[in-house]
C-alpha cells in the first residue's frame, strides 16, 4: 500500500481572487465563486482566508471553508452574514462580480477527507460548509456509499445546500420547525462502519457532538473537530 499525498500541508501564499460570481441563497447568506489564478489544489475540508483592505490602511480578515470539490475551475464559499460581521457583511453587501479579494490557502491539514475511508459528519449550521466540498468529491469519485451526513439547522431556510444534502439522503434536524434538537439517538445507527468522525459547528455544538459519539463507541482519535464563532 502507498501513502496518499497530503497536499494538505501546503498552503499558498497571498493572492488576488477575481469574483466570478455572487448569489444569495437567503437573506443571511451569500456564496462566492472565486478565480485564483495558480492556486495550490485542495483537499475537501480545507479552508482559505480572504483579507480586506481599508483605504486607510485597516486590514480585517476571516477563515472560510471551502464549498467546492478539488476538481472545480473555481473556488466556492457559502458565507453566513453575521450581525455586526465587518466582513461577512462587506463580503455580503458590497462585493460584486469582477471585484477582486485577497486570499490565502489552502490551509488545513487534520480536518480533511479524500472519499477512501467510511466517515460521518455532524454539523451544525453554517458547519455543513466543508462537508458540502466532500459530498461533491465523492460524488464525483462515485463513492457516496463512504459518506453519511447529520445536520442540525434552525429552519430549512438556514440549511446551507438543503437541496444536496437531501439528494443524498442526509439526516436533517430543524429546530424550529418541529423535528427537534439532533440527539444521540439520530446519530446512533449512523456510527456502526464508520471510521472517520467529522464534527464542525459553533463550540457549545461540537463539544455536544462529540460526546455524543464517543458514548456511542467512536474513538476519541478518530473524531476531527472544527469549531467556528463570531470575531472578537
Amino acid at each position: 500500500m502507498t501513502d496518499v499525498p497530503r497536499p494538505a500541508v501546503r498552503t499558498g501564499a497571498w493572492r488576488e481572487a477575481i469574483v466570478r460570481s455572487v448569489s444569495h441563497p437567503n437573506e443571511h447568506a451569500v456564496v462566492l465563486r472565486l478565480q485564483v489564478p495558480d492556486r495550490i489544489a485542495h483537499l475537501p475540508g480545507q479552508h482559505y482566508v480572504i483579507r480586506l483592505t481599508a483605504p486607510d490602511g485597516y486590514v480585517a480578515q476571516r477563515s472560510y471553508s471551502i464549498a467546492s470539490a478539488p476538481s472545480d475551475d473555481l473556488l466556492e464559499f457559502y458565507i453566513e452574514r453575521l450581525p455586526h460581521g465587518e466582513v461577512s457583511s462587506f463580503l455580503s453587501d458590497i462585493v460584486d462580480v469582477g471585484d477582486v479579494l485577497d486570499v490565502r490557502g489552502p490551509i488545513g491539514g487534520w480536518f480533511v477527507w479524500d472519499a477512501s475511508t467510511p466517515m460521518l459528519g455532524v454539523a451544525g449550521g453554517s458547519g455543513v460548509v466543508p462537508f458540502i466540498a466532500m459530498l461533491r468529491h465523492a460524488r464525483e469519485a462515485g463513492r457516496l456509499d463512504l459518506l453519511r451526513l447529520a445536520v442540525s439547522a434552525r429552519t430549512e431556510n438556514d440549511v446551507p445546500y438543503a437541496a444536496e444534502l437531501n439528494s443524498i439522503g442526509a439526516l436533517v434536524r430543524l429546530t424550529r420547525a418541529g423535528d427537534g434538537r439532533l440527539t444521540p439517538q439520530d446519530l446512533a445507527p449512523l456510527v456502526p462502519g464508520a471510521r472517520d468522525f467529522f464534527v464542525c459547528g459553533a463550540p457549545a455544538f461540537t463539544s455536544a457532538a462529540v460526546s455524543w459519539l464517543q458514548v456511542l463507541g467512536a474513538p476519541t482519535e478518530a473524531i476531527r473537530i472544527e469549531s467556528f464563532g463570531p470575531s472578537g
